[in-house]
Protein backbone atom coordinates (compact mmCIF):
# COMPACT_ATOMS: atom_id res chain seq x y z
CA UNK A 1 0.00 0.00 0.00
CA UNK A 2 1.19 3.91 -0.50
CA UNK A 3 0.07 6.87 1.02
CA UNK A 4 -2.52 7.71 -1.71
CA UNK A 5 -3.83 4.41 -1.70
CA UNK A 6 -4.37 4.98 2.06
CA UNK A 7 -6.28 8.45 1.50
CA UNK A 8 -8.46 7.26 -0.60
CA UNK A 9 -9.80 4.36 1.55
CA UNK A 10 -10.26 7.07 4.54
CA UNK A 11 -12.33 8.82 2.02
CA UNK A 12 -14.14 6.22 0.07
CA UNK A 13 -14.91 5.03 3.76
CA UNK A 14 -16.66 9.11 4.79
CA UNK A 15 -13.28 10.00 7.29
CA UNK A 16 -12.39 13.29 6.46
CA UNK A 17 -8.51 14.07 4.99
CA UNK A 18 -6.26 15.91 8.11
CA UNK A 19 -2.13 16.68 7.43
CA UNK A 20 -2.06 14.50 10.68
CA UNK A 21 -3.31 11.56 9.26
CA UNK A 22 -1.37 11.91 6.04
CA UNK A 23 1.71 12.68 8.27
CA UNK A 24 1.09 9.32 10.01
CA UNK A 25 0.55 7.27 6.92
CA UNK A 26 3.39 8.81 5.35
CA UNK A 27 5.94 7.68 8.62
CA UNK A 28 4.78 4.10 7.59
CA UNK A 29 5.22 4.55 4.29
CA UNK A 30 8.67 5.84 5.14
CA UNK A 31 9.49 3.35 8.01
CA UNK A 32 8.68 0.22 6.06
CA UNK A 33 8.73 -1.39 9.49
CA UNK A 34 6.63 -2.42 12.38
CA UNK A 35 6.48 0.84 14.88
CA UNK A 36 4.97 0.97 17.87
CA UNK A 37 2.64 3.49 19.09
CA UNK A 38 5.44 5.39 21.45
CA UNK A 39 7.28 5.14 18.11
CA UNK A 40 4.85 6.99 16.22
CA UNK A 41 3.59 9.74 18.81
CA UNK A 42 7.51 10.33 19.32
CA UNK A 43 7.53 11.18 16.03
CA UNK A 44 4.63 13.01 15.33
CA UNK A 45 5.17 15.21 18.49
CA UNK A 46 8.30 16.93 16.72
CA UNK A 47 5.45 18.52 14.14
CA UNK A 48 2.78 18.04 16.20
CA UNK A 49 3.71 18.56 19.97
CA UNK A 50 0.35 18.68 21.67
CA UNK A 51 -0.81 15.94 19.56
CA UNK A 52 -1.54 12.30 22.41
CA UNK A 53 -1.31 9.11 22.67
CA UNK A 54 -5.06 9.13 22.37
CA UNK A 55 -4.98 10.43 19.09
CA UNK A 56 -2.22 8.09 18.28
CA UNK A 57 -4.06 5.04 18.93
CA UNK A 58 -7.34 6.11 17.74
CA UNK A 59 -6.11 6.55 14.41
CA UNK A 60 -3.79 3.80 14.21
CA UNK A 61 -7.48 1.37 15.45
CA UNK A 62 -8.73 3.06 12.87
CA UNK A 63 -6.29 2.39 9.68
CA UNK A 64 -5.78 -1.83 11.26
CA UNK A 65 -9.89 -1.92 10.89
CA UNK A 66 -10.07 -0.12 7.30
CA UNK A 67 -6.94 -2.71 6.14
CA UNK A 68 -4.19 0.84 5.49
CA UNK A 69 -2.26 -0.87 8.62
CA UNK A 70 -1.30 -4.25 9.77
CA UNK A 71 -0.77 -5.14 13.63
CA UNK A 72 1.47 -7.91 15.46
CA UNK A 73 2.11 -8.53 19.17
CA UNK A 74 5.60 -9.07 20.64
CA UNK A 75 7.03 -8.46 24.10
CA UNK A 76 3.12 -7.22 25.20
CA UNK A 77 3.36 -4.18 23.10
CA UNK A 78 1.07 -3.72 19.89
CA UNK A 79 3.18 -2.77 16.48
CA UNK A 80 1.78 -1.54 13.50
CA UNK A 81 3.14 -1.37 9.92
CA UNK A 82 1.51 -0.07 6.55
CA UNK A 83 -0.41 -3.38 4.72
CA UNK A 84 1.69 -5.05 2.04
CA UNK A 85 0.97 -4.07 -1.17
CA UNK A 86 0.97 -7.83 -2.63
CA UNK A 87 -2.82 -9.00 -3.34
CA UNK A 88 -1.03 -12.85 -3.33
CA UNK A 89 -0.98 -14.75 0.46
CA UNK A 90 1.85 -14.58 2.33
CA UNK A 91 3.44 -13.96 5.94
CA UNK A 92 6.45 -12.03 7.45
CA UNK A 93 9.87 -12.58 8.69
CA UNK A 94 9.54 -9.81 11.52
CA UNK A 95 13.13 -8.48 13.04
CA UNK A 96 12.82 -8.37 16.61
CA UNK A 97 15.57 -5.40 16.77
CA UNK A 98 14.57 -3.13 13.96
CA UNK A 99 10.98 -4.02 13.16
CA UNK A 100 11.70 -4.67 9.57
CA UNK A 101 9.87 -7.43 7.67
CA UNK A 102 10.53 -10.05 4.69
CA UNK A 103 7.94 -12.29 3.35
CA UNK A 104 7.95 -16.00 3.59
CA UNK A 105 6.38 -17.17 0.26
CA UNK A 106 5.02 -20.61 1.50
CA UNK A 107 2.72 -21.16 3.85
CA UNK A 108 2.79 -23.64 6.58
CA UNK A 109 -0.92 -24.31 6.71
CA UNK A 110 -0.91 -25.79 3.19
CA UNK A 111 1.25 -28.91 5.23
CA UNK A 112 -0.90 -28.67 8.20
CA UNK A 113 -3.71 -30.62 8.48
CA UNK A 114 -7.43 -29.22 9.84
CA UNK A 115 -9.39 -32.25 9.37
CA UNK A 116 -12.05 -30.82 11.90
CA UNK A 117 -15.09 -30.80 10.02
CA UNK A 118 -16.88 -28.94 12.70
CA UNK A 119 -14.11 -25.89 12.68
CA UNK A 120 -14.45 -23.97 9.61
CA UNK A 121 -10.79 -22.15 9.12
CA UNK A 122 -12.06 -18.22 8.31
CA UNK A 123 -8.08 -17.04 8.27
CA UNK A 124 -4.68 -17.30 10.03
CA UNK A 125 -1.46 -15.43 10.45
CA UNK A 126 2.08 -17.16 10.48
CA UNK A 127 4.87 -14.67 11.61
CA UNK A 128 8.82 -15.75 12.26
CA UNK A 129 10.79 -13.56 14.67
CA UNK A 130 14.39 -13.29 14.81
CA UNK A 131 16.99 -10.91 14.19
CA UNK A 132 17.82 -9.59 10.29
CA UNK A 133 21.74 -9.52 9.20
CA UNK A 134 21.98 -5.85 9.62
CA UNK A 135 21.19 -6.19 13.23
CA UNK A 136 22.72 -9.14 13.48
CA UNK A 137 26.07 -7.68 12.08
CA UNK A 138 25.82 -4.78 14.73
Amino acid sequence: MNVSTALRILKDEGFKYTEKREDLVTLFAKEKRYLSARDVLIHMQKSYPGMSVDTIYRNLTLFKELEILEETEWNGEKRYRLSCSTNHHHHHLICLECGRTRHIESCPMEDMPVGDSEFKVTGHKFEVYGKCGECQAQ
